[in-house]
């Protein structure tokens, strides 16, 4: 991996908790990026931030050793007193990011002695409830399940400390700002506790609830002007729909053992691209909203450990995972989303490593290209299609679907919803001719 997205600042110049930094070493951090140099001075001296920037760029471990740091300070300070409450809330807007923080908390956290919770919508419900009752320190989870619980007093929110709100604006998108709201003004007041936002962008909107809910937090900004990766190489192909297919499969060819990740705009065309995969002999996950969680996770787990290499997936995975390795992203759909587009190609090109994101503008999709160029501020290499590169492809091979998989979704947790984007009514045209006898896309 390369270091150069590293700054000269490091870990062990905070005069960090001996236990908390040893779990930083342990997990093989010296040196902060860009986002964590920034902020941890800040939070770390007690003041609120608010934070901006990319995705992959360790904002994740700065709020998380801020967290740490001023739990451990205040228990200290106050060694007589004894918690059976939360005294760390970290908010999450899907359970994929959810679990995500809460297996870095594991790690980094691992000498601290604090107890973390996890709570997400679909599963574990009796689990996770006796999780709480247990009592934690720090919590992490999802809106709705946390709602759940505080309403049947499983736990309650007077002894927070630290507030951490992620991904801030992917909580106005998916409509959960009304809990958000409800569950801070049932903490001790913005004064007596840190508290960290962070988001992909400080809009207008996150600025208020930041001002709403926050003891005058500092702003802090990292590159906001580049929208897209500077390590991630950009195209775009125009196809017709029905070269989509033998596209897709003459790009694999090219990519050999690389980890790919595959974005569509609805769960339907998902599974319609595993068939083919599989007919094509080609092993795949299909990700999408209504997967069982215990599911997704698993199939997350095999594609991050390698035992998959690719992966299909609605936007439900487009925020907040941290999969490394990811070589490639192909927008198989274009989104009609041109903020989609810039998280679905964050998946690769992170932590300082390069990722190509290719791009299948087809006559369905096109139209949403000049809104995406015109959102990322540059404009899209256009890549011609070689007719070596679309492959014959052999017959789709459909699963039967799993029995987990017909009743549509469970619980309330986080997830977006199957479908990724809503259908658009207008039309455009690709730029590929048609051939006759290939599948359409």
């Amino acid at each position: 991996m390369q270091n150069d997205h590293l700054t000269g600042k490091r870990f062990a110049d905070f005069k960090l908790a001996p236990e908390l930094m040893q779990g930083i070493e342990e997990a093989g951090f010296s040196y902060c990026t860009p986002i964590q140099a920034e902020t941890l001075p800040i939070a770390l001296a007690g003041h609120d931030v608010t934070g901006q920037a990319q995705t992959g760029t360790g904002k994740t471990a700065a709020f998380l050793i801020a967290a740490f740091q001023h739990i451990l300070t205040l228990e200290a300070e106050e060694p007589e007193r004894t918690y059976n409450q939360p005294r760390g809330f970290i908010l999450a807007p899907t359970r994929e990011l959810a679990v995500q923080i809460h297996k870095d908390a594991e790690v980094l956290g691992r000498h601290t002695g604090l107890r973390l919770g996890l709570v997400f919508g679909g599963t574990g419900y009796e689990s996770q409830r006796r999780q709480l009752e247990e009592g934690v320190d720090i919590l992490i989870g999802t809106p709705g399940r946390l709602i759940d619980y505080f309403k049947q007093h499983v736990y309650n929110l007077k002894s927070i400390q630290v507030m951490v709100l992620d991904e801030a604006d992917r909580m106005f998108d998916l409509g959960f700002i009304k809990d958000i709201r409800y569950l801070l003004r049932r903490m001790p007041p913005p004064s007596e506790r840190l508290n960290l936002l962070f988001s992909a962008t400080l809009s207008f909107r996150v600025k208020e609830l930041a001002y709403e809910h926050m003891n005058n937090p500092e702003e802090v900004d990292i590159e906001p002007e580049q929208v897209t990766g500077e390590r991630i190489t950009e195209r775009v192909y125009y196809p017709a729909k029905e070269e989509k297919i033998p596209l897709l499969l003459g790009l694999l060819q090219t990519f050999g053992d690389s980890r790919v990740l595959i974005f569509v705009n609805t769960k339907r065309m998902a599974e319609k691209i595993g068939a083919w995969l599989k007919g094509n002999d080609r092993e795949a996950a299909v990700l999408s909203g209504d997967v069982p969680q215990t599911r997704r996770m698993s199939l997350l787990k095999r594609f991050t450990d390698g035992e998959l290499n690719i992966l299909i997936a609605t936007d439900v995975a487009a925020r907040g995972l941290h999969i490394p390795a990811v070589s490639h992203v192909i927008n198989f759909d274009l989104p009609q989303d041109a903020e989609d587009y810039v998280h679905r190609i964050g998946r690769t090109g992170r932590a300082g490593a390069s990722g190509e994101a290719i791009s299948f503008a087809c006559e369905e999709y096109a139209f949403s290209m000049p809104d995406i160029e015109e959102y990322i501020g540059h404009r899209i290499e256009t890549a011609s299609i070689d007719p070596a590169l679309l492959v014959e492809p052999k017959p789709p091979v459909h699963e039967p679907r799993r029995r987990d998989e017909r009743g549509g979704r469970g619980g309330r947790g986080g997830g977006r919803r199957s479908g990724g984007n809503k259908a658009h009514k207008g039309k455009g045209r690709g730029r590929g001719g048609r051939r006759s006898g290939q599948p359409a896309g």
